[in-house]
């Protein structure tokens, strides 16, 4: 098995470095376990290559996802220090394979949580603020022709994030009931609110936070969380803009560059 999580290891990085999208993985291994031993085999790799871990991200939050994957829980992946965007900027054409945009509610730490069995409280008091981001995930996996197994070793479909630059203390906006609306160059394309992420963004980071800690990587002061979408995920293609709006915690833009001629 170790070889098969080598082998679908290096299929997803030759589509990273080809810029190319490859096979599913799932012919390969079929386990969530052997799913995420490929995404620690990518994560020491990146890592070894002096990328730097900055968070995380949680993924499947929707029913609707988990139910067409067969699934009852998140997933994770590894956010990593160039994979964050600034507001506004460019994404360069061809940046991410596949690309859709998704928009979350993101929390930056200032505690670690390091606790085998967290509670809501002990997430809130590790919270520093909450900010609009706007995750771009994307997928290595041709025609995004995805299991859970094919989404988990592609580090959770991870692609880029961009944070909004008004930072929002929990106590000043309430999570589950705020509404989000993305638009595309004007045109209302996606519409949710805080409860469709688990029935609160909260609920997804307590996930998070207790399952990291089983896992050996837990959250640490100054990582960035992303909670997972509010609504439903949009086709990104070249040119487009997309700005996101979040009730109490403001707006948040990702731009799309043209494709090269």
């Amino acid at each position: 098995m170790t070889t098969n999580i080598d082998a679908a290891a290096e299929r997803l990085l030759g589509a990273y470095a080809s810029g190319v999208p490859c096979e599913p993985v799932r012919d390969l291994i079929t386990t969530a376990d052997d799913a995420y031993a490929v995404q620690d085999r990518l994560t020491g790799r990146w890592l070894g290559e002096g990328r730097r871990l900055a968070g995380r991200k949680i993924g499947l939050t929707s029913r609707a996802v988990q139910e067409q994957l067969g699934v009852d829980t998140p997933d994770f992946g590894m956010l990593f220090a160039d994979m964050a965007v600034p507001d506004g900027a460019e994404i360069p054409a061809g940046a991410v394979l596949q690309a859709r945009a998704e928009a979350e509610v993101a929390l930056v730490l200032e505690h670690d949580l390091v606790h085998e069995r967290h509670t809501v409280a002990d997430v809130i008091r590790a919270t520093a603020f909450a900010l609009p981001a706007i995750e771009v995930v994307g997928s290595r996996v041709r025609d995004w022709d995805i299991t859970l197994a094919d989404t988990v070793a592609d580090n959770a479909s991870s692609g880029l994030y961009v944070l909004g630059g008004r930072p929002v203390p929990l106590k000043d906006v309430d999570l589950r009931l705020c509404g989000m609306v993305v638009e595309r160059r004007g045109e209302q394309v996606s519409t949710g609110t805080g409860a469709a992420c688990l029935g609160h963004p909260l609920n997804a980071a307590l996930w998070l936070a207790d399952t990291l800690v089983r896992v050996g990587r837990p959250l640490r002061a100054g990582d960035t969380v992303l909670t997972g979408a509010l609504g439903p995920v949009v086709p990104a293609a070249p040119g487009d803009v997309f700005e996101a709006r979040i009730d109490g915690l403001g707006d948040v833009r990702a731009a799309f560059g043209k494709e090269a001629r």
